[in-house]
Parts: structure tokens; C-alpha cells; sequence
């Protein structure tokens, strides 16, 4: 009987947790860009991966306006932990200074839950122009470009874009000139460069990758502290530039107010996650590398991004509106 009664029990509990988990409300996850990119297919692969302890969770892809019509919906959603979102490089280090007017405070209209990636940035040629120039290496194209000021050029998705204003970096740090050319959006301007149009671009690794494998760009250094596994002979730029150091990353928020046993419970779903073989052998494919932290480290991180960036936009007179 009493085994009878435990076995009973159990099944009572288990049908249970299975009607909290059909009548708990699904976790709205809103990414501000488009469906395909690197942070939509990492978003969808995490939003696999913490189903059995989240339950549902629903990607809602809000594009427009580099990013603020989505993390405006983010910062503006219920505090309740059933509306996150991705924040990003772009979103909330870089647009705070580049719009004149934003919809929302980067700074203090978001809870952190966690840094999810970090993507190596690499500084890449045209393969045929490299050729035809001779340049190889880093320091054979700060010395052409030394030589022939303002006869490279360098594309970009946009005035005040990632790629934009690492490329003015690395002009300043290198101490050359030249010419920026911005495209409307990253694949433009990658269609650019491959078809000559362009000199040299600093992307992410997640793009550029495929036609470096194909041989139509040369990568000549990434912008990582140091190198990247991905692409162990590739040096840092900061082996040539002391202290040059730009990552892509993003992560996810809450709305700012969410209570911190919800922000605890997202953040200890994700991080887990983030950690699986499976999710790291996926992030690999898209050569990423997944950065779980504590909320307080991303918040801390996401700090340190804006402060790094507000020069760097104000030097470059890049302006939206």
C-alpha cells in the first residue's frame, strides 16, 4: 500500500508540473535585427536549450533603426521576466552616442542577465588587391598606407557602425589615412570589398569567414587582445598597435525593475546553456564564443563599452538624425 500511495504521489506531481509548465505564460525574447544574422541563430539555439527549464520561448525579431526599435520594446515591456531581449555592441555601447535622440536609456532602462557571445573582429583584404599591392601582412599595409595616404579605402555598413568606427581605431593607432566608404547595412559592404570596390574592411569573424575559407579576402589580423583559436596564425592587431582591443558581442536584459529572483532564475537557465557542448560546438560553427556571466558583470561590461565608445563616435563625427 505505501508504495501503492508513493507511486500515486509521484504521478499526481508530475501531472502537475506538466499543467504549470502548459499554463505558464511563454518568454517573449526580442532580438532587434533580422531573422538569419549571427544573434538571431544564436538566440533560436538558446531558446532551444532552456525549454525544459524556462519552458517556451518565443523569438521576436524587431529590426529597424540600428537596433533601438527592438531594444525599445525591451526596456518598455512588463518588469515580470515573460519580455527579454538581446542587447548588443551597437545597441548599447555605440547608439547612445551616435542618435541625437533615443527612445530609451541604455544606462539605466535595462536589467543585465547575461553576456552571451564575444566575436573576433578581423581586419581583412581584397585577396586580388593584396596581391596586386604586395601587402601580406598588417605592418605591410600600415606601410603602404604610410606611403600613399588616402589612396586605400576601407567600407563599412554604415557611418557610425561597428565596422566604421574600428576602422577609425586602427587609423588613429596606426597613424594613417583612409578613406571610409559606407555601405547601407554588412552584407553591402562585404559585397563591396569582394568585388574590389573596396580595399580592406574590419568585420566580425562570423561574416567574414566564408570567403576567407573561399580565398577571396585575406584576413591580416584580428582585433582581439590576443590571437583567436579560430584563426591561430592570424595575428592581433595589438601586436602591431599596442592596447587595440575591439570584440562584437551581445547579451540579454530584462526590463529594468525585473525583480532579481527572476533576473537569478534567467540568468542560471542561460548560463547553463551556455555552457553545453551542444550550444558550443553551435556558437563554434558561427565562430563565436560563448561569455556566460553574472548580471552584475555584464552591467559592469556593458558600462566600460559606452565610456570606451564615446570618444570614438564624437572623434569620427558620425551622427544619426
Amino acid at each position: 500500500m505505501q508504495r501503492r500511495s508513493l507511486f500515486l504521489a509521484s504521478i499526481a506531481l508530475a501531472a502537475s508540473a506538466a499543467a504549470t509548465a502548459q499554463t505558464s505564460k511563454p518568454i517573449r525574447l526580442i532580438v532587434p535585427y533580422a531573422p538569419g544574422g549571427p544573434l538571431d541563430v544564436t538566440a533560436r539555439a538558446l531558446a532551444e536549450q532552456v525549454k525544459d527549464s524556462l519552458g517556451t520561448v518565443i523569438i521576436d525579431n524587431k529590426p529597424g533603426a540600428g537596433g533601438n526599435i527592438g531594444s525599445d520594446l525591451i526596456a518598455k515591456a512588463a518588469p515580470d521576466g515573460t519580455t527579454i531581449g538581446i542587447a548588443a555592441v551597437a545597441t548599447h555601447a555605440i547608439n547612445p552616442w551616435l542618435f541625437t535622440k533615443m527612445p530609451f536609456d541604455a544606462a539605466k532602462d535595462f536589467a543585465p542577465i547575461t553576456q552571451m557571445v564575444r566575436v573576433p573582429n578581423v581586419l581583412v583584404m581584397n585577396a586580388d588587391t593584396a596581391a596586386r599591392l604586395k601587402i601580406n601582412t598588417l605592418k605591410d599595409l600600415i606601410a603602404y598606407a604610410r606611403k600613399n595616404p588616402g589612396k586605400l579605402n576601407y567600407g563599412s555598413g554604415g557611418n557610425g557602425s561597428a565596422g566604421h568606427l574600428a576602422g577609425e581605431m586602427f587609423k588613429q593607432g596606426a597613424g594613417i589615412f583612409a578613406v571610409h566608404i559606407p555601405y547601407n547595412g554588412g552584407n553591402p559592404a562585404q559585397l563591396a570589398l569582394v568585388s574590389g570596390q573596396v580595399d580592406f574592411n574590419i568585420d566580425n569573424l562570423a561574416t567574414a569567414s566564408s570567403n576567407i575559407k573561399a580565398g577571396k579576402l585575406k584576413p591580416l589580423a584580428v582585433t582581439t587582445a590576443k590571437r583567436s583559436a579560430m584563426l591561430p596564425d592570424v595575428p592581433a592587431i595589438a601586436e602591431t598597435i599596442k592596447g587595440f582591443e575591439v570584440d562584437t558581442w551581445w547579451g540579454l536584459v530584462a526590463p529594468a525593475g525585473t525583480p532579481k529572483e527572476v533576473i537569478d532564475k534567467l540568468n542560471a537557465a542561460f548560463t547553463t546553456a551556455l555552457k553545453t557542448p551542444a550550444t558550443q560546438q553551435r556558437f563554434a560553427q558561427l565562430m563565436a564564443e560563448p561569455v556566460p556571466t553574472t548580471p552584475e558583470q555584464f552591467g559592469s561590461f556593458m558600462a566600460k563599452e559606452r565610456a570606451r565608445y564615446e570618444p570614438v563616435v564624437k572623434r569620427s563625427g558620425a551622427k544619426v538624425d
